[in-house]
């Protein structure tokens, strides 16, 4: 494992790339109503990426060995999709849940990631339980954040309260370390055992982004090669956010105007000076 800490002028290139990635779900927010193609919602958010942001989407054309080249701007996983959901003619309608998962990469070659879950009108009990459990998982993740605690500690929260409300977690994709590259070291998995893990260090860089099934936890790619679903066919929710490590804790990256607050479960000095970045945010674009 070779892990990047960062510069203070990268870490500073990793704000702006991490909130401008916010910046593209703020604006797409709107545009989530029924009747709209998950095609259109990618034409959407790769013409603000690409003529207003001047960022260029970092998931259209890549292509890791032994992967067809990702043919969109954006991954939109629908229902019980799982992750890299390919954006098509397919139309919302009331009750889908979605997930947008945005990277953009800056002029100067930063990568900023991060992926919201939508509820398009009244969705079911159990799709608002999920979304919001797997939002909590996320954010007990980023909790655990600080120099000295080991990296298993983020999967180890995340596991423990995705279970005990009933759902599982998967398994095969895990949250990165990022920077100037897409997907760097460590692997931040969500799962696993407290004490566990590399020792976390100020100035690292990386993603918790926990994705959370209504029912089993085993998946399956699709022919496209690259859609990932619950074998099951139950509802998956996943939540992303990009963290610095700090001195004395850790900095959410990828805050915007339009972020949700923490959940109420997290409480204290994180859950005020989150809010209190939130707030000091330019407002959210408009649509």
């Amino acid at each position: 494992m070779s892990i990047i800490l960062k510069s203070p002028e990268e870490i500073q290139e990793m704000r702006i790339a991490c909130r401008l990635a916010a910046e593209v779900l703020d604006y797409i927010a709107p545009f989530i109503q029924p009747g709209i193609s998950t095609a259109e919602i990618d034409r959407l958010c790769s013409d603000y990426m690409t003529n207003v942001q001047h960022t260029i989407s970092a998931t259209l054309n890549y292509a890791p060995p032994g992967y067809p080249p990702y043919p969109a701007s954006t991954c939109i996983s629908l229902n019980h999709q799982v992750c890299h959901g390919i954006p098509g003619p397919k139309s919302l309608k009331k009750g889908d849940i979605l997930n947008i998962d945005v990277t953009v990469i800056t002029p100067q070659g930063f990568y900023g990631d991060t992926s919201r879950m939508f509820i398009v009108g009244e969705a079911s009990i159990l799709a608002k339980r999920l979304c919001q459990v797997t939002y909590e998982c996320m954010w007990l993740g980023i909790a655990e954040v600080r120099p000295g605690a080991h990296l298993g500690n983020i999967g180890h929260v995340i596991q423990r309260h995705a279970e005990s409300n009933g759902f599982s977690v998967v398994r095969e994709f895990c949250g990165h370390g990022i920077g100037r590259g897409f997907h760097e070291d460590p692997q931040v998995l969500h799962y696993g055992r407290q004490g566990s893990g590399c020792e976390l260090q100020a100035d690292m860089i990386f993603t918790i982004e926990p994705m959370i099934n209504a029912g089993k936890a085993a998946i399956s790619e699709l022919p496209d090669g690259w859609t990932i679903v619950t074998r099951d066919r139950s509802l998956s929710a996943q939540w992303e956010h990009t963290i610095l490590v700090t001195e004395s804790g850790v900095e959410v990256l990828t805050l915007s105007a339009a972020n949700p607050p923490p959940p109420k479960l997290i409480g204290g000095a994180l859950a005020s000076a989150t809010n209190a970045a939130i707030a000091a945010l330019p407002p959210a674009p408009v649509s």
